[in-house]
């Protein structure tokens, strides 16, 4: 079998090798060296590492030549693993990686280290240092984009824009450092509760946003709805927590992406003037 079939991918992602468990990638990973193996099935038993079986058990796959290089950094980092295996010649035979793909390999994934160095860098920048969900860089670039998509495709989009109620009442009661830890645990449950493809940001002080892309207005409702539930129902360490929620949709609400954030920030201010600790809309 192909371990590039998409069945292959999503076993190795299902059930990840752990790096405490002996293998070859685990040493590279470790160590920092590159292992060139011609044949796994005949690794001395005295070496520093062999071939994890569960590998080939788990993809019905049976490995003989690899070539395993770590991706460092230049900083001598290892960011990950690149790790090839059974390379074949003209007759379709399995053969050993030859010193001048090897050194191919070696720049390729020095190469790929900067890029994931790189890509970690981008994303500290797009991120909220207190709550390490999205801020509000980040969130103006993807509400450019879905707006843009759903104004193309016409395919619905929906911002939630919640504030903690009362928060400044936590900060003055139990401190600052209590009001910060809510403000995360707020932002883990929003997480917990959001697919992948949600965007959840602190917007700023007490306040988030959530943007969901494909969703409808009813569907906004509904994910506003259960996320003010579980605030609500949930054991923070000084107390009870709740949200007021303001729901708002393209095209419904706004003609425009700059007034679908005035509609859902309308709909946060009515959610508070009647009574807060609940959902509203337009």
């Amino acid at each position: 079998r192909e371990l590039g079939e998409t069945e292959m991918q999503r076993r190795l992602q299902a059930e990840p090798l752990k790096l405490s468990e002996m293998s070859l990638a685990a040493y590279v990973a470790l160590t920092g060296d590159v292992a060139n193996i011609a044949d796994t099935a005949a690794i001395p038993p005295t070496t520093p590492y062999t071939l994890n079986p569960l590998f080939d058990a788990r993809c019905e796959y049976r490995t003989r030549a690899a070539l395993v290089v770590p991706m460092q950094d230049p900083t001598g980092n290892v960011l990950g693993v690149l790790e090839l295996l059974n390379p074949l010649d003209e007759a379709g035979e399995i053969v050993a990686f030859d010193a001048e793909y090897e050194a191919l390999v070696r720049s390729l994934s020095s190469q790929a280290a900067v890029a994931i160095r790189n890509a970690r860098l981008e994303d500290l920048s797009f991120k909220d240092a207190l709550t390490d969900v999205y801020n509000r860089r980040y969130f103006m670039v993807r509400f450019e984009e879905e707006t843009r998509r759903q104004a193309r495709f016409a395919e619905p989009v929906s911002l939630v824009l919640l504030d903690l109620d009362h928060f400044k009442h936590v900060n003055d009661r139990f401190g600052h450092r209590t009001g910060d830890e809510a403000l995360r645990e707020v932002a883990r449950i929003l997480l917990k509760h959001s697919r992948n493809f949600t965007v959840v940001t602190r917007f700023g002080g007490d306040e988030f946003a959530v943007l969901l892309v494909n969703t409808p207005k009813a569907g906004a409702l509904t994910y506003a709805s259960r996320i003010r539930e579980v605030i609500a129902g949930h054991e923070f360490p000084h107390g009870s927590v709740t949200v007021s929620l303001g729901v708002a949709s393209l095209p419904e609400d706004a003609a425009v992406g700059d007034d679908l954030v005035v509609a859902a920030d309308r709909a946060l201010y009515e959610a508070k003037r009647l009574g807060r600790n609940r959902v509203a809309v337009l």
